[in-house]
């Protein structure tokens, strides 16, 4: 009988089966995303591949674990309190409720509430990019009290996108102007320019700025808007299938970069 026993975990979104001793300590895992299984102990090579050999499909690569780069490295000593990838979508608003929920009862929507729906619509449908070699980044704190609802970054470069709830609500686009339903237009693409600019400085990196709609009737516009990508929630999904911008490696080192508290309090 095998002294091995497989652990099933997640990380960071992906499947990992780890191998481990009867006392706990581990002798391999086997990531299924990249077929490869990193020995700790080359001389358990043939106990820890007979342990998996339920589990693996198709060719695997089996060595020793790869060298950490060096984003890998500076995520190491990164302090959990600077730390930002554990942000939830519209993490400053439920902070901001969880201190001040409102009256309990109101003629009106609280319309942080509807800000809040907006911002873990769009979180929910850019998570979902994860497994595409995307990683999501929200709520990003900028000095003044501003903030970044969500960074996006992956093959197809870096987006900063904008939530606006709109359900139900005809959206019209003048650029800068955004106008929902019968509300006042407001100039709302120059803060999402400006967001996207502020973080494109953070990361010495082109971001591109998006506004993402919630749930709109309608969405019409007297031009094309100049930069901005104008899109329903719904669309979202397409930014995935962007590519031929940055390298695997890269996106992680912007990454890395990216979710420093640091690099944000700089600007």
């Amino acid at each position: 009988m095998s002294r091995l026993r497989v652990i099933p975990t997640w990380r960071h979104g992906r499947e990992r089966l780890y191998v481990c001793r009867t006392d706990g300590g581990n002798v391999a895992w086997y990531d299924r995303e990249t077929a490869r299984v990193n020995l700790l102990s080359e001389d358990q090579r043939e106990e820890v591949m007979a342990a998996l050999d339920p589990f693996l499909t198709g060719q695997v690569t089996v060595g020793p674990p790869p060298v950490p780069t060096p984003a890998e490295l500076a995520l190491l000593a990164l302090h959990p309190d600077d730390d930002l990838a554990p942000n939830r979508p519209g993490e400053a608003l439920l902070v901001a409720l969880d201190r001040d929920p409102g009256p309990a009862h109101r003629l009106r929507p609280d319309p942080r509430r509807r800000a809040l729906a907006a911002e873990q619509t769009v979180g929910e449908a850019l998570d979902g990019l994860d497994g595409a070699g995307w990683h999501t980044l929200h709520s990003l704190p900028l000095p003044g009290g501003d903030r970044i609802h969500h960074l996006l970054i992956g093959p197809g470069g870096l987006f900063a996108v904008h939530a606006l709830y709109a359900r139900k609500q005809r959206v019209r686009v003048a650029d800068p102007l955004v106008t929902l339903g019968r509300r006042e237009a407001g100039p709302l693409l120059r803060r999402v320019r400006a967001d996207a600019d502020r973080a494109s400085y953070a990361l010495t990196a082109e971001v591109h700025p998006v506004l993402a709609l919630v749930g709109p009737a309608d969405i019409g516009f007297t031009a094309p808007p100049r930069e901005v990508r104008v899109l329903p929630d719904t669309d979202l999904p397409a930014l995935g299938r962007l590519g031929g911008v940055l390298k695997p490696a890269d996106v992680e080192a912007l990454h890395g970069m990216a979710r420093d508290r640091h690099t944000w309090a700089r600007l």
